[in-house]
């Protein structure tokens, strides 16, 4: 393709890519994010290659980003019936090739639930609740491909946008009700009008996708499979804020997502979407990617322009803001990837359609990652003000194992833990905050009936001061001490007296410290207190674990009435602490026990318990 010159041109190339892709219309596309990947989808797409090879006429095989549904990984989705197989196998790979020359289903290789078996995307529970705008181009995307994001109506929104006043577009963006998706939830039409006031000829507009929170993989995934739908989002914020460079900010451990990024930059810059005089605009606009090192500080925007600028990521006190004095000491607009890419979905859709999905004071989808204990993991992208009881139940399907859901984190290593009891919560931006919680970027952690809340806090507060910049005392050390007081009542030293203390620590951290990370690092440990002080009080006064994970308080006992002397538990016990002869009962030295949990793991007549 040659570069373009005018939007004519763009046209032109429309109906091009259109009319080449015209005659194959059977789709077989393969989901290749970087959780496929790990789960086979690589042999998997070398198995397909192999089957279509006397096909491919007929065939179009496609490998694309994550389709959402990681439990099912890897997995496939035939177009146009979007018929959706999975956890596929190499060997399947033929049979659904011949399945698709012949009109066929494979039912075996479908989504089963209740007896049911669902064949289409649409019907399928996870993905029927959802309202996919973002996500729902991923799988009919190559992501090394700019010809499919052509073919979806990729840069018509550019277009549109060289047609309107860069006021035009912050006033739409601004109707719409789009806020920051990074969490703080800033109204991003406001946060560009801010910009665009700056009274400087030169302008930065940045990328936040430095996504740190354990389990949340949300940006990823949009990086990794349409990263043109965030080139852009960012072209058409960077004219309307008249800025003249941009910058991607991601971590170095997303590489298939540092790698899709630059080829798709590259490519825009070939076919003139990035560069000098854009589509014969006048505007000239780059783009450059820089790779953190993984320092979750570095979320925090001031912290992301110092380390873009080869410093420590230390944040600033604010005021200034970016927008007033930011990258370089230049007015500079920072929204993170999710916001970016809603913002050709709302120009060429228009800010009432936008506006209508939601609720009263948040508007539009928010993609969560859905992880922890719950059946369906996976990326979930549904209209906010969705109640956390749908997210879990309708499209998580609730416990793999049977088990009783306990709670659920919001907002990762600083969000707070919902209780069950609380799930008919919508999930907006308002609501998670009352409930002493925060939206984040999007993570949410499902917990159940044997997760110890008390370690749960002690995990992320431990993460939590080892991300710390150290660069104010309140965060310093006083998540060092947090972190210090849960070990001790994990382990059955802490009195009474230490959770007041650790009660009344968490609100000075929360008052006290300079940037985001410090103010809500003490979410866990609140939230948990608020919901759960009967597990707390059970560590310190009754020195016992109610979920039998902290293991100074637990004592694995053998009972003599389901024992029946198979010697399971002997044989697989790694310190020797189980004696007893064959077909008797057996018995648990306590002072050689280590409480590994594997007696339990491998009893087959529930004769493990713990005290």
């Amino acid at each position: 393709m040659s570069k373009l010159h005018s939007t004519n041109q763009l046209e032109a190339l429309y109906k091009k890519v259109l009319s080449d892709k015209a005659h194959k219309n059977r789709i077989i596309s393969i989901s290749s994010g970087t959780c496929g990947q790990a789960r086979g989808s690589i042999k998997l797409v070398e198995a397909f290659q192999d089957a279509i090879i006397d096909d491919k006429d007929k065939i179009s095989l496609k490998v694309s980003g994550c389709h959402g549904f990681c439990a099912a990984e890897p997995n496939v989705i035939i177009y146009p019936q979007e018929i959706f197989y999975k956890n596929l196998k190499p060997e399947d790979a033929p049979r659904i090739v011949q399945s698709v020359l012949n009109d066929e289903i494979i039912p075996e290789l479908t989504v089963s639930q209740n007896g049911t078996n669902f064949i289409h995307l649409e019907e399928i529970p996870f993905y029927s609740h959802q309202k996919r705008i973002l996500l729902h181009d991923n799988p009919l995307i190559d992501p090394t491909n700019i010809e499919d994001y052509l073919a979806l109506g990729g840069y018509k929104a550019l277009s549109k946008a060289f047609e309107m006043q860069p006021e035009e577009i912050i006033e739409t963006i601004k109707l719409s009700g789009l806020r920051g998706r990074g969490g703080a939830g800033f109204p991003t039409g406001r946060k560009w009008d801010i910009t665009r006031g700056q009274k400087s000829e030169v302008k930065y507009i940045i990328c936040n996708a430095d996504e740190g929170d354990p389990g949340a993989y949300m940006d990823r995934s949009l990086l990794e499979g349409n990263s043109q739908s965030i080139l852009e989002g960012m072209i058409i914020g960077a004219y309307a804020m008249g800025a003249t460079k941009g910058w991607v900010y991601v971590r170095t451990e997303y590489p298939l997502a540092v790698q899709n990024v630059i080829l798709n930059i590259d490519k825009a810059q070939e076919l003139g979407l990035l560069g000098e005089n854009i589509l014969g605009s006048g505007f000239s606009f780059d783009i450059e990617v820089v790779r953190g090192a993984g320092a979750f500080v570095c979320g925090e925007e001031t912290a992301l322009i110092h380390s873009i600028e080869s410093m420590r990521g230390i944040p600033s006190q604010r005021p200034p803001f970016p927008a007033q004095k930011g990258l370089f000491n230049k007015p500079t607009n920072i929204n993170n990837v999710e916001t970016w890419a809603n913002v050709p979905k709302i120009l060429v859709n228009g800010a009432d359609w936008f506006a209508n999905i939601g609720s009263e004071t948040c508007k539009g989808t928010k993609i969560f990652s859905l992880v922890g204990k719950v059946k369906n993991t996976g990326l979930v992208e549904v209209p906010m003000g969705i109640t956390l009881r749908e997210v879990v139940y309708d499209i998580g399907e609730g416990s793999p194992k049977g088990k009783k859901i306990k709670a659920v984190q919001t907002g990762g290593p600083s969000g707070g833990c919902i209780p069950e009891n609380m799930f008919d919560l919508a999930v907006d931006y308002e609501s998670l905050t009352g409930a002493g919680s925060i939206m984040g970027s999007g993570g949410m952690i499902v917990m159940d009936e044997d997760t110890c809340m008390v370690d749960f806090a002690r995990y992320f507060t431990n993460f939590l001061q080892g991300e710390s910049c150290g660069n104010c005392s309140a965060c310093r050390e006083g998540t060092q001490r947090m972190y210090e007081i849960l070990t001790d009542i994990t382990e059955g030293k802490a009195e009474e007296d230490s959770l007041e203390l650790l009660e009344e620590l968490a609100h000075v951290i929360k008052n006290a410290s300079l940037c985001g990370l410090g103010q809500t690092a003490p979410n866990p440990v609140l939230s948990t207190i608020r919901y759960y002080k009967d597990e707390y009080l059970a560590h310190i006064r009754d020195k016992r674990c109610p979920a039998g994970v902290c293991k100074t308080l637990i004592k694995y006992q053998i009972d003599a009435n389901n024992c029946t002397g198979c010697g399971l538990c002997t044989k697989n016990c790694p310190s020797g602490a189980i004696e007893g002869e064959l077909k008797q009962t057996h018995s648990i030295d306590q002072e050689k026990c280590i409480k590994c949990g594997i007696c339990s793991d491998v009893c087959k007549f529930n004769s493990i318990i713990t005290e």
